[in-house]
């Protein structure tokens, strides 16, 4: 055996890593946020945590013991500036404050968010507070989702659902189904804003569509983690 010296390269300190935990059964986030951080220049650390087949309160509520875990498996060589949660729903059943706590248990990073954090976030940002919430779930999964957007200030009092629990069918929901469903709720005139929940809901090339459409701001679940991800990662 010959042992062979080598070298190694510095960190680059304007690339400081970002972190994602994303849900066993999601097949839409990483796909959606390699176009939405096409151009970045620092790298996106993906971990996975279980995550149930149907969506209900109780699979939900599980993920809380099994946060401090996945968050421990990003790679830990370097602090993160911000850590990304995407699961809207489990956000709303577990609380924004105690999933950055558990994720802070064994991971070193400044900030932690969700798709219900970064949603809250992007409609001040935008001044719109009186969403047109379309959601996949069922409805013990859309009380806690509805409340958690009341308690942030954001009324959601026209909503719709395609009342579908299994993941598996959540993430073939076509696009076609989005546009239509989010285009009526989007067109009734007490709302300023439609929100389109669940990372697993395919919505990065419907958006614009929909935005056509009513001539209103469209946020989704993704589309609101990677806005809120890139604004806490430059503001640090």
């Amino acid at each position: 055996m010959t042992l062979i010296p080598y070298t190694l390269d510095a960190d680059d300190p304007k690339a400081t890593p970002m972190g994602l935990i994303v849900l066993q059964t999601d097949e839409t986030l990483e796909p959606e946020f390699s176009a939405y951080f096409s151009d970045r220049a620092y790298p996106i650390h993906v971990s996975r945590i279980p995550s149930g087949i149907e969506v209900t309160t109780d699979s939900l509520a599980e993920m809380e013991t099994a946060l401090p875990a996945a968050a421990g498996l990003l790679p830990s060589a370097r602090p993160y500036r911000v850590v990304g949660y995407g699961c809207t729903s489990a956000s709303s059943v577990i609380g924004s404050d105690r999933v950055a706590q558990l994720v802070k248990q064994t991971c070193d990073t400044v900030e932690v968010t969700n798709p219900l954090r970064a949603a809250a976030a992007c409609a001040e940002d935008l001044g719109v507070s009186k969403f047109a919430l379309l959601s996949p779930y069922i409805e013990e999964v859309n009380v806690p989702l509805r409340r958690a957007f009341a308690q942030n200030g954001i009324s959601t009092d026209v909503f719709g659902t395609f009342g579908e629990a299994e993941e598996a069918k959540v993430v073939r929901i076509s696009g076609q189904s989005v546009i239509d469903a989010a285009t009526q709720l989007g067109s009734d005139p007490s709302v300023d804003a439609v929100f389109l929940s669940c990372t697993n809901l395919r919505t990065l090339s419907a958006i614009p569509e929909i935005r056509a459409r009513i001539g209103k701001p469209v946020l989704s679940s993704n589309q609101s983690l990677a806005w809120h991800m890139k604004t806490l990662n430059n503001a640090n």
